[in-house]
């Protein structure tokens, strides 16, 4: 028995269904990124043009400094008023010379603390060489030991070698003697067996 669908259930249907979702998923994924973007855009183009406009219809007036009726720092609504003291300063004669004067000193005990570092940097410098000097010295010390201990060790290497080929040549030559005289190698073996059980008895 074969199952009828419903009859809103057709595959035009569900084209359409699933085209609309996968539009929604997109709009939903991709909409907000592409929505700041285009703010962002809209935003430097009306500041552009705005600034433009006002740069047009206002100018900076000319600013004036009397120093001698204003005190040194004045402090306003906004906090300390630094642009009146530069201003003034750079028309007072007194006050370039203690400027100068306080920059030199300032710049003077820079440069000793430079100095100071410099010279303890200089000094760690020589004391980690002297260590490296010394720790050389002991690693060549070291070094010459295991040397002439390896030539002690290949002197009597030498020395045993020369005994035992000696001492070859000397079996040699008795053991030739003993065949030249009649003696062989299973006979002697065979007569020191029975002289050993022999003696046991």
């Amino acid at each position: 028995m074969a199952l009828n669908p419903p009859a809103w259930c057709t595959p035009a249907l569900l084209k359409v269904l699933l085209g609309l979702m996968a539009l929604c998923l997109a709009g939903y994924i991709l909409g907000p990124p592409l929505y700041w973007h285009s703010m962002e855009g809209l935003a430097a183009v009306s500041r552009s043009t705005s600034v433009a406009a006002s740069a047009d219809s206002s100018s900076c007036p000319a600013c004036v400094c009397d120093c001698a009726s204003r005190p040194l720092l004045s402090i306003s609504h906004g906090g300390l008023n630094n642009i009146s003291f530069t201003d003034c300063s750079k028309h007072d004669p007194d006050m370039n010379e203690d400027t100068e004067k306080n920059f030199a000193e300032l710049l003077t005990e820079e440069l000793k603390l430079r100095e100071a570092e410099a010279l303890e940097n200089q000094q760690r410098a020589d004391m980690a060489l002297l260590e490296a000097k010394k720790i050389t010295s002991q690693y060549l010390k070291e070094a010459d030991k295991c040397n002439s201990g390896m030539e002690t060790c290949e002197e009597a290497r030498e020395k045993a070698e020369a005994a035992l080929a000696a001492q070859k040549r000397q079996t040699a030559m008795w053991e030739q003697r003993a065949r030249q005289k009649g003696w062989k190698e299973g006979v002697a073996k065979s007569r020191a067996e029975s002289q050993g059980n022999v003696q046991a008895v």
